[in-house]
């Protein structure tokens, strides 16, 4: 009998915001069509990684990989392939070395270098089926905890895999069980943070979507630890598809028994509620959250104590993220012998990273701790897109820092990414080039700070203003070497003395930027000039010998700044431009180029 044929389309956001349902919905029908339908299984699961290449659509057994489909291309799978067998070339990965199609996932490079436990389930499995996640072992490691566990020996086995944090803090996950363990109370929460603020991060985002009753058997494992029979996931309003599917798993979690009363036939009662968050970036940490889901305006608060002795409502409350939470049945069905063996000795396991900017391969990727900065960028990555120069790396978003090409043989993990001067954080990776200004970069990742302030310590809702206020005057041009000085005096304040984490690593993409490109704001202050050619106000923009007079950069000006004739070289009327940049995004051919004004008044 002939293996069934299975096709798995990409689910996730970034897919169906491109068409993933009516691509399903195509399939439907053509199979219909050909009679195929009991041939053929569909299934709309969770993300691939690769989101650059979306929709992604994967035939199995052969792993045929089929990137950017439409529902045009629907039609032509259905009976070439899946009918005779033939699949489409045109459709998959190119080489990057010799442009042959890349047949199969397995002949991904992007994949080769990537070990996924937390992502185990993503794009493997139908999310919003709980039989699928049952087939994959799934609430086998907490139906095996109830009956031959204690909540100690739950503890001590979380204590010995060296699973530390994903959230950010890269704390001890074990010892923060324990530590709610050992608070007596009549009632104790178990809190699944999933607040995921940070520019460009999606991984927790990712899990809930394509794996959610992971986090669910995680947060009811927790809850048998320390002693807690309810749960919250606390969850941005701004993911609509995981929450719908949080609310599917959570269902059927409990018409299967999984959720609720008496779990597995022990006298553990588990429950887990969903709460909306409202966008507030504060609101990742943990004691603002707590103070969200009891119907404040989400403020932190001082600790200790913490949300261990006292956290939701007053009662003992353990907080854990989404990803560190969908390591923890793997752990105890693998052993936790078997996590501490990935990774490196202080920081076991692995960690899931959003890997975006000036990269090829934009997507998420899941590495072991120790993989190094350049495996991941060139390796997993794919490179700099345009044959540009690495130039820079953000880790941890915008309580991160900026690392350079000088560290990409640096292993990742919690303590080297702090030596650098930068952070875990919960996973945003964003990659520079030459064409970024790192001044620009900072006044971005501080404006985000500025704007997210919850405004409740003056260091943090005044200080970063003043530094915000610093930085658009060195962009503008009207800068001083006065004002690096402030600079630095102003984010070591802030760090010292703000009330929580938000506030207390809001100055480090600048004093990364200003230690490793020191040289760059220097140019701003005394030269008056953006190396980068990015600050509007030190820029001018020019027409290159390559135009091909197509006229678009016309077309899209706002001011009428260009002229030119049909088929010749268009000029910019400096006196005219306001430095928009439209036209450089509108020409087809990259005629148009930025640079600094000290070297068009040269030219």
């Amino acid at each position: 009998m002939l293996e069934r044929i299975q096709v798995l389309i990409c689910g996730g956001t970034g897919c169906l915001s491109s068409n993933a349902k009516e691509i399903k919905k195509a399939f439907e029908e053509h199979l219909e069509v050909l009679e195929m339908t009991d041939e053929v299984g569909l299934v709309l699961t969770g993300c691939f990684g690769l989101c650059e290449k979306g929709p992604v659509v994967v035939v199995y057994p052969d792993e045929t990989f089929y990137t950017h489909v439409t529902v045009d291309d629907v039609k032509e799978i259905c009976e070439e392939h899946l009918l005779k067998g033939r699949p489409l070339e045109r459709l998959m990965v190119k080489n990057p070395l010799d442009k042959s199609k890349i047949k199969n996932m397995g002949q991904l490079k992007f994949y080769a270098k990537q070990k996924r436990i937390a992502l185990r389930n993503c794009g493997n499995i139908n999310p919003m089926e709980i039989e699928e996640y049952i087939a994959k072992d799934g609430y086998l490691a907490l139906g095996t905890i109830l009956k031959e566990k204690t909540p100690q020996e739950v503890i001590d086995q979380m204590i010995h895999s060296g699973l530390r944090g994903r959230g950010g803090g890269g704390f001890s996950t074990g010892k923060k069980w324990q530590f709610a363990k050992n608070s007596e109370s009549d009632q104790k929460y178990v809190i699944c943070n999933a607040d995921e603020g940070d520019p460009g991060a999606f991984m927790d985002r990712a899990v809930l979507e394509g794996d959610p009753h992971s986090v669910l058997e995680a947060m009811a494992i927790c809850g048998y630890a320390i002693g807690a029979n309810q749960g919250y996931i606390y969850v941005r309003a701004e993911y609509p598809v995981a929450v719908e599917r949080l609310g599917i798993a959570i269902k059927q979690a409990k018409e299967y028994g999984l959720l609720g009363k008496n779990l597995f036939g022990s006298n553990f009662s588990f429950d887990i509620d969903i709460r909306l968050g409202a966008g507030a970036f504060v609101c990742g940490e943990e004691t603002a959250l707590i103070a969200s889901i009891e119907g404040y305006r989400g403020m932190p608060r001082l600790k200790p104590p913490f949300p261990a002795v006292r956290g939701l409502w007053g009662k003992p409350t353990n907080v854990n993220n989404v990803e560190t939470l969908a390591n923890i049945p793997v752990i105890f069905l693998k052993g936790a012998d078997w996590f501490k063996s990935i990774g490196t000795e202080k920081s076991s396991g692995t960690k899931v990273f959003a890997l975006g900017g000036k990269i090829n391969n934009t997507g998420l990727v899941e590495v072991p701790m120790g993989t190094t900065i350049r495996e991941i960028v060139f390796d997993i990555g794919g490179g700099i897109p345009n044959k540009r120069k690495f130039k820079a790396i953000q880790t941890g978003g915008p309580s991160g820092g900026c690392i350079t090409a000088e560290f990409l043989d640096t292993p990742i993990d919690f303590e080297n990414l702090t030596a650098l001067g930068s952070m875990m954080g919960s996973g945003g990776m964003i990659v520079m080039d030459e064409d970024n200004c790192m001044v620009d970069v900072a006044r971005f990742y501080l404006d985000f700070t500025v704007d997210e302030s919850c405004g409740k310590c003056t260091p943090c809702r005044e200080g970063t203003k003043q530094m915000r206020d610093i930085l658009d005057r060195i962009c503008e041009g009207l800068g001083t070497l006065k004002d690096l000085d402030e600079l630095e005096r102003l984010a070591h304040m802030i760090q010292e003395t703000s009330l929580c984490g938000l506030g207390q690593t809001a100055p480090n993409p600048v004093l990364s930027t200003l230690k490793h490109f020191k040289d760059e704001y220097i140019a701003h202050v005394v030269d008056k000039t953006c190396p980068a050619g990015v600050c509007r106000e030190l820029t001018n923009f020019f027409i290159e010998d390559n135009c091909v007079g197509c006229g678009k950069c016309a077309k899209y000006c706002p001011v009428n700044a260009i002229t030119g004739w049909q088929r010749d070289i268009h000029k910019i009327d400096l006196d005219l431009c306001i430095r928009c940049g439209a036209c450089k995004k509108a020409c087809p051919v990259n005629a148009i180029t930025s640079k600094p004004m000290h070297e068009e008044a040269s030219r």
